[in-house]
């Protein structure tokens, strides 16, 4: 079997491809690594100049030199001082062949299908005598990568590179306010209304008894704080229905089992019909807080 299977050239600019082997074989995996070239290709600007991507069968090296990508897929068995001299050895006959400006100047993918026969060339010498054929000799890579040694990548970490490029990175979920709500609805406005007019009736009943509880030897304080508390809870209401918060079950029935506890404790100082009044509007108040979602992202990305 042969030890070299494929080669591929690709501008790193853009990931166009230049030039490549012909494919004689029909290997399931080598196929798959085919595949993974192309998404590779995408990422080329974000990746190290020297990297491996290692598989079960085969193996991908890769190889940046001035803006030319020489990417390759090669058995496992292949030490990768050999997979990187023959990398050394297409970039020397691709640049000896090819001028940089060409190179620029390609808008069509597979400008260069000529060189595919020195690609071919180059890979049979190879997988015949197993070593480089040009200048680069195998002490010297051995040495270059003892020095700087090539970077060994997953495929996850080139979709996470190819996502980058292109705008596509994961954003951190914004928290607290900078998340939008679904549009205030009709029933929410009306809610809004009955829970400030509920705070302002809660505010102005506490304030008015604290009068008399300084008069009284401060026998009425609990009233004065149990007006005020409902005055608090509605306000704090408004504020969980406008804007998102997290933890919002939790905080929405605590806030509705404050406002209930308060109106039951002034029963006497209101009658039945103004504590139905106000528990119906803080029962109103949760319902429609709970049932007001988040924004659906995708419907709110600016297209």
């Amino acid at each position: 079997m042969a030890l070299i299977l494929f080669a591929f050239v690709v501008r790193v600019r853009d990931g166009l491809p230049l030039s490549a082997s012909t494919d004689f074989q029909h290997n399931r995996e080598l196929q798959e690594r085919k595949q993974q070239l192309k998404v590779i290709s995408k990422s080329l600007n974000l990746l190290p100049e020297r990297g491996t991507i290692k598989g079960h069968e085969l193996h991908i090296y890769f190889l940046l030199s001035e803006g030319v990508a020489y990417l390759m897929v090669c058995a496992c068995s292949l030490p990768a001082a050999v997979a990187f001299c023959f990398l050394e050895d297409l970039r020397w006959e691709f640049t000896a062949s090819l001028d940089n400006s060409a190179v620029a100047l390609a808008t069509r993918p597979y400008p260069f299908l000529e060189f595919d026969s020195v690609i071919q060339k180059l890979q049979q010498h190879y997988n015949q005598s197993g070593g480089p054929s040009l200048g680069v000799t195998l002490a010297e890579v051995q040495e270059e990568l003892r020095a700087s040694p090539p970077q060994i990548l997953t495929m996850e970490d080139v979709q996470l590179s190819n996502g980058t490029a292109n705008g596509h990175i994961e954003q951190p979920a914004p928290s607290g306010q900078n998340q939008r709500l679904e549009p205030v609805s009709a029933p929410g406005i009306l809610s809004l209304v009955l829970n400030i007019m509920c705070a302002a009736l809660n505010l102005i009943r506490g304030v008015h008894l604290i009068e008399y509880t300084f008069q009284d030897d401060y026998d009425g304080i609990w009233n004065v704080v149990a007006f005020l508390l409902a005055f608090v809870c509605c306000v704090c209401q408004c504020h969980l229905y406008l804007f998102h918060s997290s933890l919002k079950k939790l905080k929405s029935f605590t806030l509705l089992t404050i406002i209930i506890l308060c109106n039951t404790f002034l029963f006497g100082l209101r009658n039945v019909w103004q504590l139905a009044f106000h528990m119906s509007v803080a029962c109103l108040s949760t319902l429609l807080c709970l049932n007001r979602k988040l924004l659906d992202r995708s419907s709110d990305c600016g297209v």
